[in-house]
């Protein structure tokens, strides 16, 4: 599967990369990956082990004349999300990635590609493998479960790596570095909310908010992107008005990923059916109208149910309730960076929504380059969905990684990038959850920068690469890595 990669350049980057197309990873489920590795990693004659959370090391040793040099901890996860469009089958337990180029670009069939951080282990394992590449001591850490939370980091061995330089190559922009990201948690809400049978004079109808884009959820919170949980409760709060009561309701996959789509069932009044086929009807073309060419493909549909609905409607108090909490609820860009021009400093997502037989479940992501902002706008939660009695958690929670304009890695970049690639690459502080944070707190002496080639629509089916952007990467770390062998 996917031979077409072995024929683009740089082959090494490539071939490792079609061997992580092949091999199905999404986030807890690396098991297969790693043990790929460690017998690739064997066949070299490359040390390498585990610590106990399942996170893996490979080390290379310097070339000849270069061991003393700085040790260079190569870095990326291995795990990637797991979307796929509505009408594309596909099985991330079991089936390959399917990839194709179009226009300069590697795309997925319907699914999400895995660039995100599959190029960044593709460009690691091929530097171990490159015995043309002259470096100083290496190590090449590879992480687990980053996407769903940040697990690998989070338990990663204290006292374990040697190196004293860090190169994260999880970032999704050409011509930049990064010396900076978001901090963030997990809020967990979830509710027993009461029923009621449904009336004589009531019936079923369902609402598909459908057709949006998606997306990281960090990197691209402050885009024009529609939320389809935060686009659904809004219909759901105009067809409140009419006595309807909430049935069930699913909507988004990931908390990492700005939803796409959202399904709700409720039930209403029969003689209230026309106005609300009617209102859905014209929300639809001002949701259209407010999100333009930032999300042109919008959907909202209603249907009548004829079929039997076994699940119970909640009372009509519950769903109000809980359709105003859910209005209420932050979304999106909650504040800009005073101190770092257009970057986000705290936001949040509605990422996953369910009702199921009168249980609600909803788990959103905010993020800050401030903990205490994170940590405010969590409470925030607590305090709205506390108002009806819902049990509010925040759990896995990860520290920001505070920038270091003086960086000694950061200098060595910026003139070996002018040097190679003929311009200077912006500094930027990262509104995303980067591994750094974590590991700087598990590591504080450890001097760290993170780049990596274009990435596009990570987290979603239009996640893409350019191919043009990974020659440059693995070009400007290879320039990078040689350089640092240099300072011995």
């Amino acid at each position: 599967m996917n031979a077409h990669l072995d024929a683009l350049e740089p082959t090494l980057v490539w071939r490792h990369f079609r061997t992580l197309c092949n091999t199905p990873r999404p986030s807890g489920r690396e098991a297969a990956l790693v043990a790929t590795l460690e017998t690739w990693a064997e066949a070299l004659g490359l040390a390498h082990d585990r610590d106990d959370f399942g996170n893996l090391r490979i080390k290379k040793p310097a070339s000849p004349g270069c061991e003393s040099a700085p040790g260079v901890i190569l870095q990326g996860h291995l795990d990637m999300v797991a979307q796929a469009n509505a009408d594309t089958p596909h099985d991330f337990d079991n089936d390959p990635i399917r990839t194709y180029v179009d226009s300069g670009w590697l795309h997925a069939d319907g699914t999400t590609l895995g660039a995100d951080n599959g190029l960044g282990v593709a460009a690691i394992l091929a530097v171990l493998e490159d015995d043309t590449l002259t470096h100083g001591p290496l190590e090449a850490l590879f992480t687990l479960e980053e996407e769903t939370s940040m697990g690998g980091a989070l338990n990663l061995a204290e006292n374990w790596l040697d190196g004293s330089l860090l190169l994260n190559l999880d970032s999704e922009e050409r011509g930049e570095a990064y010396i900076g990201c978001a901090g963030g948690a997990d809020v967990m809400v979830d509710a027993r909310l009461p029923g009621k049978a449904l009336a004589e004079r009531e019936t079923v109808i369902e609402l598909a908010l459908t057709g949006l884009k998606g997306g990281h959820s960090g990197i691209d919170i402050h885009k024009p992107l529609g939320n389809a949980n935060r686009l659904l409760v809004r219909a759901l709060r105009a067809l409140d008005m009419l006595d309807a009561r909430l049935i069930d309701y699913k909507g988004g996959t990931l908390r990492n990923a700005i939803p796409r789509e959202a399904f709700a069932t409720l039930a209403l009044p029969i003689d209230e059916l026309d106005t609300a086929f009617d209102k859905i009807a014209r929300l639809e073309e001002v949701l259209k109208a407010e999100l333009g060419s930032g999300d042109p493909n919008v959907s909202l549909k209603a249907r009548r149910v004829e079929a039997v609905v076994e699940a119970e409607p909640l009372t009509h108090d519950a769903s109000t309730m809980l359709i105003s909490a859910l209005y209420a609820a932050p979304c999106g860009v909650e504040r800009m960076s005073a101190d770092v021009e257009g970057v986000v400093e705290t936001s949040n997502n509605l990422g996953v929504l369910s009702l199921e037989q009168g249980r609600l479940h909803l788990c959103a992501l905010v993020r800050s380059l401030h903990d205490s902002a994170a940590e405010a706008l969590a409470d925030r939660f607590s305090a709205l969905f506390g108002l009806m009695g819902a049990r509010v958690k925040v759990e896995n929670g990860y520290p920001g990684w505070a920038p270091n304009p003086q960086s000694a890695l950061l200098a060595i970049f910026k003139a070996r990038h002018q040097a190679v690639l003929g311009s200077e690459p912006a500094v930027k502080v990262i509104h995303a959850g980067l591994e750094c944070g974590i590991l700087g707190t598990k590591y504080p002496d450890l001097d760290m920068i993170s780049f990596g080639p274009l990435i596009r629509g990570a987290h979603s089916p239009d996640e893409r690469v350019e191919l043009a952007s990974v020659t440059e990467f693995w070009t400007m770390l290879r320039a990078l890595i040689e350089a640092l062998a240099e300072k011995r």
